[in-house]
């Protein structure tokens, strides 16, 4: 979960970098609802560790958007899942289990999975692309900067920098993830604090959304 609203503007801000936008509009509400998805998701990743009263119903609020919106969008998933710099390609089924664990700046497109097998889910280091079609199941670890190809179904382990595709999934090629995805900034960016949330602005998504 997203712990202080510091924290909160850094995953705002990186989610908006992996989309190739500069900084939040209040019509992406209509005209890009992943990325209203997503926002509505950090937020309510934030509120998740508030134990107030108006955070709680804040809490309470976002669930039901969240639901709404990702039912319309094909939408599966839940919060505290992935680390900043998360983008969803675009609307389409997208299921993944709430007990798995994703790193910074994944790349989801649609009719992904991300499942469990016997209780056990995958485990999913920063910088993976994950293609159209995939399927990650069970207890796998998937190294950093790995690129799992359209329709490839992964139920082993996944040594970090590698391509996989095919059914069961294998190594394809040494290349991975480079130059699909880039490091989001983090920290570092001057801009960051300033992307995705402004300090003391008031927004339908929560109390410190800006309009």
């Amino acid at each position: 979960m997203i712990p202080d609203r510091p924290t909160l503007r850094q995953f705002l801000a990186a989610d908006l970098w992996a989309h190739g936008l500069e900084r939040w509009r209040p019509w992406y509400r209509i005209s890009n609802r992943v990325v209203y998805f997503q926002r509505l998701l950090r937020f309510g990743e934030y509120y998740e560790g508030r134990r107030d009263p108006f955070g709680r119903l804040w809490l309470g609020l976002l669930r039901v958007r969240l639901r709404l919106l990702g039912e319309r969008l094909g939408f599966e998933v839940p919060r505290g899942v992935f680390g900043p710099g998360l983008s969803i390609a675009h609307h389409g089924t997208v299921t993944v289990n709430g007990e798995a664990r994703v790193g910074r700046n994944c790349r989801l497109d649609t009719q992904t999975t991300i499942a469990d097998v016997r209780g056990r889910t995958p485990t999913i280091g920063d910088d993976v692309y994950i293609g159209s079609g995939a399927r990650i199941l069970g207890g796998v670890t998937i190294g950093d900067g790995v690129a799992v190809g359209a329709n490839a179904v992964v139920v082993e382990d996944v040594p970090a920098g590698v391509t996989v595709g095919g059914v069961p999934a294998r190594v394809i090629s040494q290349r991975g993830s480079r130059g699909v995805l880039s490091s989001p900034p983090l920290g570092g960016s001057p801009q960051a604090g300033d992307q995705g949330l402004q300090s003391g602005e008031e927004g339908a998504d929560g109390p410190a959304d800006e309009r």
